[in-house]
């Protein structure tokens, strides 16, 4: 279903695609401003209560595993931009499901562009930029008391490390979505996989055993804050799946495009 011309248009030619999509979703989000206002301010109120729920928490702890007040904001205002790209660029994958069952989906199938670019485009989710605002708030004001030094070099870092983060939810969300070419009424599965990024905000030495491995290599939600986050909060003791968080994040990302494309691939215009 890829037409051959696909493979010689670049980034320079998405991107004008892109861009002419990117204004047109605005323009129509725009004309219901009530709803942006709203549902923006509902983003906003759900990360001040989980803002409030670490104040709370730490009035009767000092610490947690090790970890103090402001490390936990550290991991909470990171995993808040983190999850932004996802909010923003990927929300259409919970409408995929549904695009499927109908047979509507058959429509991305017949362009001389890449499917997966094609549908993701359509719609960027205006709202989630509230949660990006708060969550460099709340990263900000961690980082101020923590008297991480502000450098150039600190700084590539840390934006290094949150593009690390995004793909791995980005990619956990691709695979959860792509299951509807093969599964029938597959929503739980995204809806799980979703709830699943609550878990991004605390340590993973706080999970013993078995839930530690799950949320390392099966479910990798350490990835999102954890990990990375470690080689600023943690210069001194870097374990190596921090170091090569890069590497894995953009292959478990290469890898959920690869299994979202076989799903599109394979579709027949029937659902699954």
């Amino acid at each position: 279903m890829e037409n051959s011309m696909e493979v010689k248009r670049g980034f320079a030619f998405y991107w004008r695609i892109y861009r002419k999509v990117l204004i047109q979703d605005l323009k129509s989000k725009m004309s219901y401003r009530a709803d942006f206002i709203i549902s923006t301010f509902g983003m906003i109120m759900t990360n001040v209560v989980g803002f409030m729920s670490f104040y709370i928490l730490f009035q009767n702890f000092s610490s947690i595993k090790g970890w103090n007040y402001y490390e936990m904001l550290f991991l909470y205002g990171f995993s808040l931009i983190a999850l932004t790209p996802l909010q923003c660029l990927f929300d259409n994958n919970w409408t995929l499901r549904y695009a499927v069952e109908t047979g509507d989906f058959i429509k991305y199938c017949f362009r001389p562009i890449n499917i997966f670019f094609y549908f993701i485009s359509e719609v960027f989710d205006v709202k989630g930029l509230g949660q990006l605002v708060f969550g460099i708030g709340v990263l900000a004001y961690a980082w101020r008391n923590l008297a991480i030094p502000l450098t150039v070099i600190t700084i590539l870092k840390l934006l290094l490390l949150l593009i690390t983060a995004s793909l791995f939810m980005i990619a956990i969300m691709n695979f959860a979505a792509a299951t509807c070419f093969w599964i029938q009424r597959s929503g739980y599965v995204m809806i799980l996989m979703f709830r699943f990024k609550d878990y991004a905000k605390y340590p993973a030495s706080i999970f013993d055993g078995i839930f530690k491995i799950i949320f390392t290599f099966v479910i990798p939600i350490a990835f999102i804050a954890y990990y990375p986050s470690l080689v600023l909060l943690r210069p001194d003791s870097i374990p190596l799946l921090s170091y090569i968080s890069p590497l894995l994040g953009g292959l478990f990302f290469w890898g959920s495009y690869k299994f979202w494309m076989l799903g599109a691939r394979k579709y027949n215009g029937t659902g699954s």
